[in-house]
């Protein structure tokens, strides 16, 4: 039964990791009257933080904590990647756009980092119960 529900973490830990990873890949371009905001940077390193925190603390499992983190890499450094049809997420062009891009990857990564290491050099903990925990109903 441990199993299935690690599985069951481990699926909604990648799937709700990727989605945040694609988020911020496509709000990188966002510009307001020309000037880029970088929400996306934020996004990134509060997102790769919180959500390699809460998978370990939700599935009690350092492996399924470290998940965030890889899912995060993968998406953005798939979206640095030119596609066959010539599509480019992460495009380089002027200054400003080239050093957003690569502060999103390395406070990224260096948010996840950080949360990975503290995760993994963290005492066990056990998964949270349902239920009140005051054992009520019979």
């Amino acid at each position: 039964m441990r199993l299935l529900q690690l599985a069951g973490w481990a699926v909604l830990t990648v799937l709700v990791s990727a989605w945040l990873a694609l988020v911020e890949v496509f709000w990188m371009p966002w510009r307001l009257g020309g000037v880029p905001v970088p929400v996306s940077l934020v996004a990134a390193v509060a997102g790769n933080v919180l959500l390699v925190g809460w998978a370990r603390r939700l599935s009690g499992s350092r492996v399924v904590a470290v998940l965030p983190a890889v899912v995060w890499l993968a998406v953005a450094v798939g979206a640095t990647m030119r596609r066959p049809e010539g599509d480019l997420l992460l495009p380089g062009g002027d200054a400003v756009t080239s050093t957003l891009n690569l502060a999103f990857l390395l406070l990224g990564v260096v948010a996840a980092a950080f949360a990975v290491g503290r995760t993994l050099g963290s005492p066990p903990v056990r998964p949270v119960a349902a239920g009140s925990g005051s054992g009520g109903a019979r």
